[in-house]
């Protein structure tokens, strides 16, 4: 999955072969899915959010210029599609209480989302940012699982990148909370098991 492929398509679409959408569809359905749930958690609304998504990218696409790279634009359009989903169901969920982390414990929640391929408790990782408030579980997701930069996610949230990190250092904390009760048990038995 190439930019430059992107760009192929795109010309494609916009000389009027509409079956090139379908190929674009079918390479990001997945991500977007994805994301439209870790803001809404609910199915059945990601679903729609994505669908939407995919209708407002076709109809917006002569707007795309090219000056970030189409994932961008396309998880921008879904981002700002499920926060339109949200105000007009008027979901909001109460903020968790972060306690007072030290920099070793919340570099120790970074080391432990890079190294997320190399472990079999992707899963579990996964469902404990599910338990976030959407926006920070969206956040982690495109820093974590997207891999994309703090300047391609303050593109799609619309941010200033310098905020985007602020707002992803207190997600890794809240994500902490959640792990030392979820997951410390589980971690801990998996480190002792590796010494032995």
């Amino acid at each position: 999955m190439t930019t430059k492929d992107d760009h192929i398509y795109i010309d494609q679409i916009l000389n009027g072969d509409a079956n090139a959408f379908a190929i674009l569809v079918d390479r990001y359905k997945n991500l977007v899915f994805t994301l439209a749930l870790k803001m809404l958690k609910n199915r059945e609304e990601a679903e729609e959010a994505s669908q939407d998504t995919f209708i407002k990218v076709f109809k917006s696409l002569h707007s795309f210029k090219g000056e970030s790279k189409f994932s961008t634009y396309i998880y921008r359009v879904a981002y700002n599609t499920c926060l339109d989903s949200i105000k007009k169901t008027k979901k909001h969920q109460n903020d968790m209480p972060i306690d007072k982390f030290t920099e070793h414990q919340v570099q120790t929640i970074d080391n432990a989302l890079n190294t997320l391929t190399e472990m079999e408790y992707q899963k579990s990782i996964k469902d404990c940012i599910a338990l976030l408030p959407e926006m920070d579980g969206f956040l982690l997701t495109l820093y974590y699982f997207e891999d994309l930069s703090l300047i391609e996610i303050a593109t799609v949230v619309n941010l200033d990148p310098n905020t985007v990190k602020v707002k992803l250092h207190r997600s890794r904390k809240k994500l902490l909370t959640i792990f030392k009760v979820r997951l410390e048990p589980e971690m801990i038995a998996y480190y002792e098991g590796q010494r032995r």
